[in-house]
């Protein structure tokens, strides 16, 4: 018990004193992370405005597949991805493999379809409620999808914090697609794994910190604009 603590006494005097290779492996995480939330986003958000404002055939096989995909073992998408990026596979000429790069991928495989799955209910639900209100006022297509769009911008940024909340706190695609490579590719997730097998604790109880916190920041966020989305639609 007394190793424990010492090594959280450590582990925070670490973060207090702004240690370089903790503030290394955080920064590269966030970074990472942020990139792979950003594409999922330029992706997701306009596959969920076409599902939730438009009808064609097969459209109900797509949305069962995006749900689906929000429960994919992050293990399998690294172990595609890997295959993809691998010499052998058919993006292997791009050297991408053990790459900050492959770790943004194999993030946006696992976070576009909860933007997507989440995004297109928010829409969804939406259009139906100011469906006839738009229609009565005259709104063209573009304007309805604009208002409805910006009305919903709370819940669908909730949509996004869960996605960074999945990518941050991932540890099994990144570790296979990325390497975990000491100053290139070790984010938060995947040193917590490395130095806890080596018995240091203090590295490890740091960064377990930090995710703990982020996590905890993420939520209050969540909660916050509900909270705000809730009070718009009672006004």
């Amino acid at each position: 018990m007394d190793v424990i603590w010492q090594a959280m006494l450590a582990s925070f005097s670490m973060l207090l004193t702004l240690d370089d290779r903790l503030i290394e492996v955080i920064l590269l995480s966030l970074r990472v992370s942020l990139t792979a939330l950003v594409f999922a986003s330029l992706i997701g958000l306009p596959v969920a405005a076409c599902l939730a404002f438009t009808r064609f055939p097969g459209r109900k096989i797509i949305l069962v597949t995006f749900n689906a995909m929000m429960g994919l073992p992050p293990v399998v998408v690294g172990l595609v991805v890997y295959l993809l990026l691998s010499r052998s596979g058919p993006f292997g000429v791009f050297n991408l493999l053990f790459t900050p790069t492959a770790m943004i991928i194999a993030q946006v495989v696992l976070v576009t379809p909860i933007i997507v799955s989440l995004s297109r209910e928010s829409l969804e639900s939406m259009r139906d409620e100011y469906h006839d209100t738009l229609r009565s006022m005259g709104a063209t297509p573009t304007q309805a999808i604009s208002v409805l769009v910006w009305d919903a911008r709370f819940t669908l940024a909730t949509a996004h914090l869960a996605g960074f909340g999945r990518a941050i706190a991932e540890v099994g695609a990144v570790m296979i697609v990325g390497g975990n490579i000491d100053h290139m590719t070790r984010v938060m997730t995947t040193t917590i794994a490395l130095e806890a097998s080596k018995g240091d604790l203090v590295v490890a109880l740091g960064l377990g910190v930090v995710l703990v916190l982020l996590s905890l920041t993420v939520n209050v966020l969540v909660h916050g604009l509900r909270s705000l989305g809730e009070a718009r639609v009672a006004s």
